[in-house]
This record gives structure tokens, sequence and C-alpha cells, in this order.
């Protein structure tokens, strides 16, 4: 299987077998439906971290996510979007600088951070998407573990 197929499949499958992870979770915001998902840095591989230059540890997470357009005909496509976002929490607030990952005709975005164990982050993603009108502003709270 090739590295990217896994390191999808593994962002994907993550949160199924990780008991403290969320789901993917979706929110829709006019034609566009933004994926996100909040994954620990130690369910990659040292191969797949070093591949995509993301650190691993036991206090770092990653932010994982994918832009899509509803189509008339119910397809979706995947789109590029300009991402601006931050995660805090009571102590600490951290600026994302967002990787643009593109897999055959996937596009997603990762963004990494530090945490403590049990801490309740906070989640603001300010999207563009391409050829979009206007911004769309992504917020939630995720409680991250060490696992």
């Amino acid at each position: 299987m090739p590295r990217h197929l896994a390191f999808i499949l593994l962002l994907l499958l993550t949160p199924i077998v990780a008991m403290s992870a969320h789901a993917q979770q979706s929110e829709r915001f006019g034609p566009y439906e933004v994926h996100y998902s909040v994954v620990n840095s130690t369910f990659l591989s040292p191969e797949i971290s070093a591949q995509y230059g993301i650190a691993r540890g036991k206090t770092r997470a990653i932010l994982n996510l994918a832009v899509r357009e509803h189509q008339a005909d119910g397809a979706t496509l995947a789109r590029p979007a300009e991402l601006q976002g931050r995660t805090w929490d009571l102590f600490q607030n951290q600026f994302f600088e967002f990787q643009e990952i593109r897999e055959g005709e996937a596009i997603y975005y990762i963004g990494e951070f530090k945490f403590s164990d049990k801490e309740l982050r906070f989640f603001d993603v300010l999207i563009l998407p391409e050829g979009a009108s206007r911004s769309y502003q992504l917020r939630f709270q995720h409680k991250v573990y060490v696992e």
C-alpha cells in the first residue's frame, strides 16, 4: 500500500481505535463541508512523521482538516483553501502553520500543537475555500489525553 494511502487511512481510522479520540467530524458551510479530526502524533508511524515533517511526542497532536464542495449532481470535490487558525487553553495560545498535503485528488491540511494531559483545547479556524466569495469560521473544543 502506498505510504500516502496508509497515512490517510491512519488519520481516518485512528479515532475509531483510540478510546479518547473523537471520531472524524464535519461541519457544513453552504456548499462546503469541512471534515476535521484531532489525533495524537504518537499514532503516526515514525516513517510517516518523517515523510511529512510532523514531530511525534506524548504531548503533541495534529489537527487534520479537509474541505469538500458539494456539487449539483450530489458528488463532492476536494477544494484547496486558505486557513488561519489557533488553539488555546487556560494557559497557552498557539497559532497553526497549516501544511497542505495533496495525495491524488485528496487535499488536506495538517496543523501541529502541544498540549497537557486531560486538557480541554479550544479551536478556531478561518477557512477561505478557493473560489468562495467569503470565509467560514470553524469553532470546536476537544479534550486531549497523553496516550
